[in-house]
Parts: structure tokens; C-alpha cells; sequence
């Protein structure tokens, strides 16, 4: 389905639909008529998702229509349209301010994939504009970013507009059945667990000769904390995100430890072990991991007083749910799929901002309490405005790179116990 064009797209509606408006068929309650479409954000995953949204408009029985692709790099731009056969005229943006250009355009869906840090200034100008969202995980790299997310998702409840995040677990027909068993007492409250991301560095982008630092730093992204968020935040969310989900709250405090062995570039640590101190004597052990020629694994752990969870292997009491209804098996797609129904549906839209900021939060959390060794709560980062990490924001901020206002932060790790990670405004 990545490779089906938009021309093919139009050849295969008009061939199924034949004399009949597509704008009058219905599939599964829904109207089919042409979804436009724009991409906010061309590397890896935004590809992916645009590739991802196309294959849930096939299962609908939709017509998508891209009607714009931004990114800061023209070379990433060009990608997508090789990548996905596109219209050569489909209408492109490049640079730091191209975010604008898709929120002015009349496009229906956004998907946003670019840099974490980015995402919460993108999304509030393309809901403020009325657009519905897919949103990509983590949503933001600081507290503020967070919270801005959360209140963007305020405004789009008030607006009608779906926003759609991409913690596709919640979305994975595996993980919506062991969700449905767990709250059928399959094995009775949760009394702790284990979370885990280990695994190696995804990539690096060596810094080249007379590149400027925002450009190094949007192209080597993954590596720094202030445009990533740490891979605790941009990758180990997937993780955080389930056992909120299963617990039905976040954590009360986080106090954790990590460190760096052997990473070649950016300012990461390699390696995190957070307490996640959900109250009532419950503790969850989250831990992450990028380092080469180590034992992998990725997946969570639930302890319950009647059984256990392994991942989506349930074992306890038998229990009956109803059968899960899915078009796709696969939760990266779904999530596509429930956005395009959402924003076509006669209910109320899907909100998922404050869950996918709520647990974007709790794993800055985990990377504030590792980076400087301090006791982390929750009150303080939502509600105490007065605690120094409630206002707490990384520097570059996105604003600075359409100013052309950045500066390099250095190359090195924080160190617990002598130096912070932040500036506070």
C-alpha cells in the first residue's frame, strides 16, 4: 500500500464506485468522500504514517488526496514523493515556518512526525486552524510542551476535532483484549511490574562541514534531549504509556538513575532505571536501554494478587469479553483508521492529547529525576506552580529556530548532583 499512488488511487476508486459519488457511499456509517490529507514532518516515521493512513483509507473504502508535504529539508520532501509515487506537483514546503503554510491549507487530517520538541507548537496551530490531527509520540520534551499539548486538546473538545496520538498499543487488538481481560479481574488489581525498552541506537547523522547547529540538530535529532526528549522519552513511552493505561493513573513520584558508557554523539545517557511509585504500596520498574552487543528486550510485566500479565499472554482467572472489533490487527494502522472515523463520525470526536501528554510527562519525569538525582512528583510538574520544574522548558525551544536565534547545547551529559538539565523561565 506504500507504493500506491495517487493517480492509482483514483483509478481504483473510479473503477469500484463506478457512476456512483464517493461522496455518497457509506462504509461502515461513515462517508467515504476524498480524504485530504497533509504531512508535517518527511524522515523516517512520517513517511511511515502517511503510508500508514493510506492503507486505512483502502480498508474504509476512501480516497486519500495529499494535498501538502512540509519539512525543514527539501531532500526529506522529495523522499516522500519517491517513497509513495506521489503527484510531482503535489505542493511542498521546506524550512522552519512550513508548519504555517499546511495549517493555512484545506486540508482535512494532519499527521505530524517531525522532531518531538516541534510538536506541541505544531499542533496547536493546525487545531487552531480546525484541522483533525495524528499526532506522533513523545508530544513534547519539557513539562510546558506537555502541558501545552494539554491544552491545545482543550481547545480542539471545544472545536469538534479528533487528535489522534501514536502509542498504537492502545490501538493493537492483542493489547485491546488483554485491557478488556484486565478489567474483567482476569488477574485482579495490580500490585507492581516491570517496563522495558533495550535495545541499541537507532542512528546517528554525523555532524557535516558548515552545517549550521540547527541544522545539525534537526538532522541528528534522535541524540539530543532537547529535541528528542532522551530515548526514555521518544522511545520508552510506548512502555509508560501501557502501565498508565492498565493502571488508570499516572505515577505520584519518580526517582530514578542512568548514565552514559559509550554514546558517540548528542547528550544522552544510554541507560535509565526509574522507580514509578504509583501510591497504595504500588511500584512499577521502568527500565531503558541503547547500547550495541547487550541483551535485548521490549515489553511490559504486570503482577496481580490472582495472576500476571507477559506482554499481551495473560495468566490467571478465566474470564469472558467481547470480541474485540478491529479492521486492522495491526495498531499502527488502526490508529489511522479510528482517526478517519472519529473526524467522520456523528459522536464525539477522539481526544487523546492529555493521555499521550500525561504519559509524555511521565517519562520527562523519569529523565528529570535520572539526570539530576532528585525525587520527582507528579504535583509538581501539573499543578504546583510554584515548583521550579512546573515552568521548566530545554533550550533551543522551537521558537528559536524560526527565529534563527540557536546555539549548540553541549555535547555532554548531565551529571546527578551537579548540574540540571533545564533552564526555567
Amino acid at each position: 500500500m506504500n507504493n500506491l499512488s495517487r493517480r492509482d488511487f483514483v483509478k481504483s476508486a473510479a473503477a469500484t464506485t463506478a457512476a456512483v459519488s464517493a461522496f455518497n457511499i457509506l462504509h461502515a456509517g461513515i462517508p467515504t468522500g476524498k480524504a485530504k490529507v497533509a504531512l508535517i514532518g518527511c524522515g523516517g516515521r512520517g513517511t511511515g504514517a502517511l503510508g500508514n493512513f493510506f492503507e486505512a483509507c483502502e480498508l474504509l473504502g476512501i480516497q486519500p488526496e495529499v494535498v501538502g508535504i512540509a519539512d525543514v529539508f527539501k531532500d526529506r520532501v522529495d523522499g516522500v514523493i519517491a517513497k509513495h509515487k506521489l503527484d510531482p506537483g503535489t505542493r511542498t514546503y521546506t524550512g522552519y515556518t512550513a508548519y504555517k503554510r499546511i495549517a493555512e491549507s484545506d486540508t482535512e487530517f494532519v499527521i505530524m512526525a517531525t522532531p518531538p520538541a516541534f510538536r506541541p507548537v505544531h499542533l496547536e496551530a493546525c487545531v487552531n486552524a480546525g484541522k483533525h490531527c495524528f499526532i506522533e509520540k513523545p508530544v513534547a520534551v519539557d513539562p510546558a510542551g506537555s502541558r501545552k499539548v494539554m491544552a491545545v486538546g482543550e481547545v480542539a473538545r471545544k472545536k469538534g476535532l479528533t487528535i489522534v496520538a501514536g502509542t498504537q498499543r492502545r490501538y493493537d487488538k492483542k493489547y485491546l483484549e488483554t485491557k478488556a481481560m484486565l478489567d474483567e479481574g482476569a488477574i485482579g488489581e495490580i500490585v507492581g511490574g516491570v517496563i522495558s525498552w533495550n535495545g541499541k541506537v537507532p542512528w546517528i547523522s554525523p555532524r557535516q562541514p558548515g552545517q549550521s547547529d540547527a541544522h545539525y540538530l534537526t538532522r541528528n535529532w534522535l541524540n539530543f534531549a532537547e529535541m528528542s526528549g532522551d530515548h526514555i522519552v521518544e522511545q520508552h513511552i510506548h512502555q509508560m504509556d501501557v502501565a498508565n493505561w492498565y493502571m488508570g493513573r499516572p505515577p505520584e513520584t519518580f526517582i530514578g538513575f542512568g548514565g552514559r558508557a559509550r554514546r558517540e554523539t548528542g547528550n544522552q545517557f544510554d541507560f535509565f532505571s526509574i522507580d514509578l511509585d504509583y501510591g497504595d504500596g504500588i511500584h512499577i520498574h521502568s527500565q531503558c536501554r541503547q547500547l550495541a552487543g547487550c541483551y535485548n528486550r521490549v515489553g511490559e510485566t504486570f503482577k496481580g494478587i490472582n495472576g500476571h500479565i507477559v506482554g499481551t499472554k495473560v495468566t490467571g482467572r478465566d474470564v469472558s469479553i467481547a470480541p474485540v472489533q478491529v479492521e486492522s490487527d495491526n495498531g499502527i494502522i488502526q490508529e489511522h483508521v479510528e482517526l478517519i472515523k472519529s473526524a467522520r463520525g456523528n459522536g464525539e470526536p477522539l481526544n487523546k492529547a492529555n493521555q499521550v501528554a500525561e504519559s509524555t510527562l511521565c517519562v520527562i519525569a523519569g529523565r528529570i529525576s535520572a539526570y539530576t538525582g532528585q525525587l520527582v512528583r507528579w504535583v509538581d510538574l501539573t499543578r504546583n506552580t510554584d515548583a521550579p520544574l512546573y515552568s521548566m522548558t530545554m533550550s533551543p525551544a522551537p521558537l528559536d529556530f524560526e527565529s534563527g536565534e540557536v546555539t549548540m547545547p553541549p555535547e555532554v551529559a548531565p551529571v546527578p548532583g551537579e548540574v540540571t538539565e533545564f533552564r526555567v523561565k
